[in-house]
């Protein structure tokens, strides 16, 4: 597997790059916010792809790489008008995307799924809500600086994992239910399971400055790789451009 970051500042401000279905689609998106995270999650997915697959990165040719959705929500991808033979999993957040491409070979959707959160304050409400009894019982355990980090890492984790599902968050939250270990790797990967319906999805997570990184998998992995030409999530800054001008 190989992973893939970009921030919204990275996209070029031409839309060529996008297959003639994409650009269609950008166009009936009012709303500055959806737009961003469109064109961020596609110039980031398509990136990775060409980077994986050994393609031309650039803009000039990335529109023969075409992300779709089966009528589950789950991505995949399209080649000169062909299914491609990789499975694929995409995040964004706070003006930020991230890739998650599987191993050749794999195009059937559900075998990878990937989350980007930022450490932010959450509601006693939203535990309530979205965590399992397990879950909020160790939230209560924890120390109140802790508290921010664990209830995003776990809601990702969550999030990564009914992707695998295929059936995302039109899922009750609290069908699946995480474990996560904070044994740190020296790559800064830490393994985490997911545990639902149908058994435990194996994953890996990692805290990248203010945001969160998570992994799952219908079969056990190693961690992802980072592909080159990535921005450092590390170095990253939590974006809000949209602000200034709500719609397009």
């Amino acid at each position: 597997m190989w992973w893939f970051a970009h921030g919204e500042g990275d996209v070029p401000t031409s839309t060529a790059w996008l297959s003639r279905h994409e650009r269609a689609h950008l166009e009936s998106i009012r709303f500055t916010k959806r737009r961003n995270e469109y064109v961020t999650r596609r110039w980031t997915t398509k990136q990775a792809i060409a980077a994986v697959l050994e393609l031309d990165r650039s803009p000039a040719a990335l529109d023969r790489i075409e992300s779709r959705h089966r009528t589950s929500g789950a991505p995949y991808v399209h080649l000169d008008g062909e299914p491609a033979a990789v499975d694929v999993s995409m995040s964004d957040r706070a003006g930020w995307a991230v890739c998650l491409v599987g191993p050749p070979g794999t195009m059937a959707s559900g075998t990878v799924g990937i989350d980007l959160e930022i450490v932010e304050p959450r509601t006693e409400g939203f535990i309530a809500d979205y965590f399992t009894a397990a879950e909020r019982s160790h939230m209560a355990s924890l120390p109140v600086a802790d508290r921010d980090a664990a209830v995003n890492l776990i809601w990702s984790a969550k999030e990564a994992a009914l992707k695998v599902l295929q059936v995302g968050l039109r899922a009750d939250t609290r069908t699946v239910e995480v474990d996560v270990d904070h044994t740190r790797r020296d790559d800064g990967w830490s393994a985490m399971t997911v545990t639902g319906p149908d058994g435990p999805m194996p994953g890996w997570w990692r805290r990248a400055g203010v945001f969160l990184l998570t992994i799952a998998t219908a079969e056990p992995s190693t961690p992802p790789q980072l592909l080159p030409g990535s921005a450092s999530l590390e170095q990253a800054a939590p974006t809000h451009s949209w602000v200034a001008a709500p719609r397009c």
